[in-house]
This record gives C-alpha cells, sequence and structure tokens, in this order.
C-alpha cells in the first residue's frame, strides 16, 4: 500500500467518526492537526523517556501509527503530495554534508 492510499484510508476513518462534519468537536484543520501530531510525538519519546530501548514495543508501534495518521491527514488538508515532497526532501538532501556549525543555523 501507498501513501496516497493509506491518506484515502485515514480520510475514510476520518469521514466515518464525523471529523470532517462543520460541527465536529475535533474539528480537523491544519492547526489543530499540527498540535495533535507535536502531542502524539511526544508519546513516542515517553516510550524513552528513562531507557535507552522502549520497554513496550507495542505501545511504541501503536504511537508511531498515531504520529502517521496525523501527518498523513496534515498533509491532505494542506493539499501536500507527501510522498513527492519526501522524494524531494531527499533530492535535496542527498550530497547535503552537515558540520557543526551549518547544524547550529
Amino acid at each position: 500500500m501507498d501513501l496516497k492510499e493509506l491518506t484515502q484510508k485515514m480520510n475514510d476513518l476520518v469521514r466515518h467518526h464525523g471529523w470532517y462534519e462543520p460541527d465536529s468537536p475535533k474539528q480537523q484543520t491544519a492547526r489543530n492537526l499540527a498540535i495533535s501530531l507535536c502531542l502524539e510525538v511526544s508519546e513516542v519519546l515517553e516510550h524513552f523517556q528513562w531507557s535507552a530501548e522502549s520497554s513496550d514495543p507495542e505501545g511504541l508501534r501503536g504511537e508511531l501509527a498515531d504520529v502517521s495518521l496525523y501527518l498523513l491527514q496534515l498533509a491532505s488538508v494542506q493539499e501536500i503530495d507527501l510522498e513527492q515532497a519526501i522524494l524531494d526532501k531527499i533530492q535535496a538532501n542527498w550530497d547535503r554534508s552537515w558540520t557543526e556549525e551549518s547544524d547550529l543555523a
């Protein structure tokens, strides 16, 4: 399954729960999705708070899925082709080198 198919399944889920409806208490705006994405990433970080390894691989799996879903949805509502954006970023970074000085910029 590719990103477009995953995005369609994610949109189907959101529609199923009525979250795209204008009166939904969980408005699917770019702002709300960006906030939710950050919150879910924080939940990934919790798995490593006191250890180099997650003690709950299944829980980590679920949190990574949540992050991915919010990322797909944010790209979707902003009409960003995430697959192409990823390919473009890989190309832009292909010959890039990171030095300590450039990391600070």
